[in-house]
């Protein structure tokens, strides 16, 4: 492991890449901590604002082009900063529920996500973890959309799987409660 490959990269990517590591950070500690205290609103805050600088500055990183200088990847920086605007402002109308729910997903599909594809061989942070890929080990387009899809595919149906066990462990035809 050498940070190396981070340090000698673009401003932007640093800025980017050290921000994404402070937010999955503060974001697993927001999530396993009690919700609702002076505590969980500082952190949060914290949260939403590197968050904010990790999706603003994504913007700027052009490594991947597949249409002009956008990639894939871009998608889900949008997706993202729709999200936290969203939660934000579910939070102001005291909307918890609905708060919980965009914060869990931003986090989960936003940091989780994106970061499954920051490992991927040719990619800066998968030289800082693992070294220099032994061959050029370039993407496809193809490839990309590929692992994408299936990575949503995985996640959407991790998020899923409590309330399908639920629903298989209940017989077909369950006598209905009259009221």
């Amino acid at each position: 492991m050498s940070l190396e490959p981070l340090t000698s990269a673009a401003p932007v990517i640093q800025v980017h890449a050290w921000a994404a590591i402070a937010a999955v950070a503060l974001g697993a500690i927001v999530l396993l901590r009690k919700k609702g205290d002076a505590w969980h609103r500082w952190t949060g805050r914290c949260w939403l604002a590197v968050m904010l600088v990790t999706v603003l500055s994504s913007f700027f990183i052009h490594e991947l082009r597949t249409w002009g200088d956008w990639s894939p990847i871009h998608i889900l920086s949008v997706v993202t900063l729709f999200l936290l605007v969203r939660a934000y402002q579910a939070i102001r109308k005291r909307n918890v529920t609905r708060h919980a729910h965009l914060m869990k997903t931003a986090f989960f599909n936003a940091l989780l996500l994106a970061g499954f594809f920051t490992f991927l061989p040719g990619r800066i942070m998968y030289a800082v973890v693992f070294g220099p890929p032994a061959s050029d080990a370039s993407m496809s387009a193809t490839l990309m959309w590929t692992l994408i899809i299936g990575a949503v595919i995985v996640v959407s149906g991790w998020r899923h799987a409590p309330a399908l066990i639920r629903r298989l462990g209940k017989p077909a035809h369950a006598p209905q409660r009259r009221l």
